[in-house]
């Protein structure tokens, strides 16, 4: 976020989590000036960094028998920094076994990284941005990606349901959420205890409504490269909505026929577009981004829940959330495409209207709620365009649960018995709408 730029390089750095290491700028005799170098392991990807006081160049390819990957740098002399890569890679990384460098021509540097599955390198380098300088990213992705609605499902029926397989689970899921992908006379009928009714009936439109699972999407802000706000103390945004978000899951999976799914359940970053992705893919019911608010005055406090606007922001200081936010792409680390600003465009065009009344009728019931729990910082719903947001389809809010940049606040956030109070009033919040607004039956997506 914004706020990073005002720390010191140190400090920043300092407080970028256990997979970074900060340090000490070493220039070769020819080489770059190296800053420091970092691993990010997570399920969906893991990246490495190498930060540098100047651009570098590299090329890569990958090889088999075994699986490996060759990352060649020009300019680049084997230093003691460059070696830590080395200790960084941890047993439990999804996609590295272990990194080997060595100085393959005078002014050639080779990392060769052996994989543990087949992967989709992407090799990118950022301009400075926040508090880093020059960077180059390697992010290695899995060649064939998981589907996220068998995840998804795999996890209620090891956590929630044990006694069924995820076979059992996928298949209520079908009949339940996907009748609009049958024609009515292939389907069969199900045994059923109910009485009978006709199709006209308002208690079947009314069953149709109530009798099939309910998916909520929980997005923590920020992630990885990109810490979020930085309180006083040094209390990073990302780590504590992280922490409220997985709670959160823990909740609502206790509630019947909840589906929850997350954005990101590690500390890496989500490019904002990501994120949205992943809503659509299991074909969510609502979106609910968490994050830590912060301001340049220290004095500013209270939660807020934002929805989309669609022509302008409800308030100078939603706008200016709103760009802040939307920011995180540039400071994580993201290979900023040329259509990227028209496809955010498109779907901001799209964003129907019911879509926000929604969103709003949400974001009302989650705000009552946080309302209970400590001081509020507007007492209504605003609107900004926030890129997270964005799906034509699905009702969205982005809720800050305090100010982070409040030493009070930051000392609330850092505290398990308030950011249990929190995931209550958030989880109570999503109930009382669902209660109210029922999820029709579902549609096929694009």
């Amino acid at each position: 976020m914004n706020d990073v730029p005002r720390l010191s390089r140190r400090a920043a750095l300092r407080s970028m989590g256990v997979w970074t290491l900060s340090l000490a700028p070493h220039r070769g005799s020819w080489g770059a000036e190296i800053i420091g170098v970092r691993v990010w392991p997570a399920l969906d990807y893991t990246r490495v960094t190498i930060e540098s006081a100047s651009p570098l160049q590299a090329r890569h390819f990958l090889a088999e028998q075994p699986e490996r990957l060759v990352l060649e740098i020009e300019g680049l002399e084997l230093t003691a920094s460059l070696k830590t890569l080395v200790s960084q890679v941890t047993a439990d990384d999804p996609f590295i076994v272990g990194i080997r460098v060595g100085q393959f021509l005078p002014k050639l540097l080779r990392l060769v990284i052996d994989l543990k599955q087949k992967t989709r390198p992407e090799v990118f380098s950022l301009p400075p941005a926040a508090a880093y300088r020059h960077r180059l990213l390697l992010d290695l992705y899995p060649k064939f990606e998981p589907d996220p609605l068998l995840m998804l499902l795999n996890s209620r029926a090891s956590t929630d349901r044990p006694a069924q397989t995820p076979q059992d689970i996928l298949g209520e899921f079908i009949q339940q959420n996907d009748s609009a992908f049958k024609a009515p006379q292939a389907q069969k009928p199900r045994p059923s205890t109910a009485p009978s009714v006709t199709p006209s009936s308002r208690t079947h439109r009314d069953h149709d409504r109530l009798d099939r699972l309910w998916v909520v999407v929980l997005d923590p802000g920020h992630g990885g490269e990109d810490p979020g706000a930085i309180g006083p103390s040094g209390l990073q945004e990302k780590e504590v909505v992280l922490s409220i978000a997985l709670q959160l899951r823990q909740r609502l999976q206790k509630i019947p026929r909840m589906l929850v799914v997350m954005t990101r359940e590690q500390d890496f970053f989500v490019p904002l577009g990501e994120r949205v992705r992943k809503a659509r893919q299991v074909q969510a019911d609502l979106l609910v981004s968490i994050h830590a608010d912060a301001f340049f005055k220290p004095q500013a406090q209270g939660a807020s829940v934002f929805a989309l606007s669609p022509r302008g922001a409800s308030s100078a200081a939603a706008q200016w959330m709103a760009q802040r936010e939307n920011s995180s792409d540039v400071v994580g680390g993201v290979r900023l495409q040329a259509q990227d600003k028209s496809i955010w465009q498109t779907l901001l065009d799209m964003s129907t209207a019911a879509q926000i009344k929604d969103s709003l009728r949400l974001g009302a019931e989650v705000l009552g709620q946080m309302g209970r729990v400590g001081k509020l910082h507007k007492p209504q719903v605003e609107q900004a365009g926030f890129a997270v947001l964005k799906d034509p389809e699905i009702p969205s809010i982005l809720v800050e649960t305090g100010f982070i940049s409040n030493p009070e606040e930051e000392a609330k956030l850092a505290t398990p018995l308030y950011q249990a109070r929190l995931v209550e009033a958030l989880a109570t919040g999503i109930q009382r709408y669902f209660a109210k607004n029922p999820p029709l039956a579902r549609r096929p997506r694009a």
